[in-house]
């Protein structure tokens, strides 16, 4: 039987969202939701939000508006887990629990901790200036949001990938020393999702002032649209595609076949206002049907929190149970069941055990050492964490030496000795 894979995407609530949003997040997570032998988990990242926003109003609408947005564009909240990360309490308690296994150098090394130092290095500022705890910690709430729901793979963008990274990072850490507890996430980088260009050319974004509103009152819509920066060629005159960031939001919506339609249009000097219009009208087409139900949703806000209260209920299923595992795992116990607990750990750290590491050539790597921690075997560089960890599986389920060069005995140390630890961990059942 296939194993089933658990997919995970938030949203932070700092904004309203655009059709950047839509076509890059929104879109393509409903139409995932609806694959078969997959279980998804759709949040809203409302922690996160408090690291960049101070205004509460603006953190509590933007949270209504991206819920309806979702519910209005198809997904079905009852057939996918579908949150509000602040619904969920074990997320900051995991939260702590991954900062005690985090060093602060991998926290340095993080991407918008980076930006801020620079910055400030810049400006000639102290370079802590407006630097706070939240945004230095924020990859580790990022790891928690993953590794609670036991996550297969995190759709990202390029920018994005570093999180996915350090958040495996943290579960190595964690698992190396309390037991195999966490699954190690990996990112999914879909280079088909289009990145929409807004009104003036670059990438849509609310912080350019450049976007088109995804809900927003049709007329406005179709306004935003005409504004459009296009070049000044006359009706008439054979236009470029490429660059046009008309064209480009055109493709994002419409069929191939409709596409090469409006290809032709342009070499034979279709108006820009006629391009607009059209534009409008295959926008519209597809997003016109949703926005009553969007308008909805937002007038009636007891009926979206009943949805999330529901949705908290059960994604507190996995979280609860989890958290009670990890908190056995790292010592905060029933003291009545403290002597067998710790029997259990003394046997546990009696056995062989898989290192798995990533080397500053970029490979991954694991090594077999013994319950004394002396090297047993010592693997060549994978390209791939998954690659390394199917590796170790093809190991354990032989209970035998690779052939070739991938892993190699330490020296010193017989097959047979590695051989006996294998069948060790094997009859351990771990």
């Amino acid at each position: 039987m296939s194993q089933v894979v658990r997919y995970l995407t938030g949203i932070t609530t700092t904004g309203t969202p655009h059709l950047g949003n839509y076509v890059g997040a929104i879109r393509p997570t409903v139409q995932a939701s609806r694959l078969a032998g997959t279980e998804n988990f759709y949040f809203l990242a409302d922690y996160h939000a408090l690291i960049k926003c101070d205004e509460p109003a603006r953190i509590q609408r933007s949270t209504l508006e991206i819920a309806a947005c979702w519910l209005a564009c198809g997904l079905d909240w009852e057939k996918v887990f579908f949150y509000r990360q602040s619904d969920i309490p074990e997320i900051p308690e995991l939260t702590w629990l991954l900062t005690c296994v985090t060093g602060k150098g991998v926290l340095n090394r993080a991407h918008a901790y980076k930006a801020q130092v620079d910055k400030n290095n810049a400006a000639g500022v102290d370079v802590d200036t407006d630097v706070t705890a939240g945004l230095f910690m924020y990859p580790v709430l990022m790891g928690a949001d993953i590794l609670m729901f036991k996550a297969h793979r995190v759709p990202v963008g390029r920018d994005q990938i570093q999180h996915i990274e350090m958040a495996r990072d943290m579960a190595q850490s964690f698992n190396h020393l309390y037991g195999e507890h966490l699954v190690l996430p990996e990112a999914q980088v879909d280079e088909s999702v289009a990145l929409l260009p807004g009104l003036d050319g670059r990438k849509m974004s609310k912080s350019y002032d450049n976007v088109i509103g995804l809900f927003a009152p049709r007329e406005q819509v179709r306004k935003q649209i005409f504004s459009i920066v296009t070049d000044s060629r006359a009706p008439g005159e054979p236009k470029e595609v490429e660059g046009s960031a008309l064209f480009q939001i055109y493709q994002a919506f419409a069929a191939p076949q409709e596409t090469e339609k409006l290809r032709q249009a342009y070499a034979e000097g279709i108006s820009w206002a006629a391009a607009k219009q059209v534009l409008f009208e295959r926008i519209d087409r597809e997003i016109a049907p949703m926005r009553e139900r969007y308008e909805h949703l937002v007038s009636h806000p007891a009926e979206l929190e009943e949805i999330l209260q529901a949705g908290a209920a059960k994604a507190r299923t996995r979280a609860t149970p989890l958290m009670r595992e990890l908190r056995q795992a790292v010592g905060l116990r029933n003291l009545a069941t403290a002597a067998g607990a710790a029997k259990k750990d003394k046997a546990k750290a009696a056995l062989p055990s898989f290192k798995q590491y990533r080397e500053a050539d970029g490979l991954f790597y694991f090594k077999f050492v013994d319950a004394q921690g002396k090297l047993l075997l010592q693997s060549a560089g994978f390209g791939s964490p998954k690659e390394a960890g199917q590796f170790i599986a093809a190991l354990k389920q032989a209970q035998a030496l690779p052939d070739g060069d991938r892993a190699l005995p330490a020296e010193g140390v017989s097959g047979e000795q590695v051989r006996a630890a294998l069948k060790a961990l094997a009859e351990s059942g771990n």
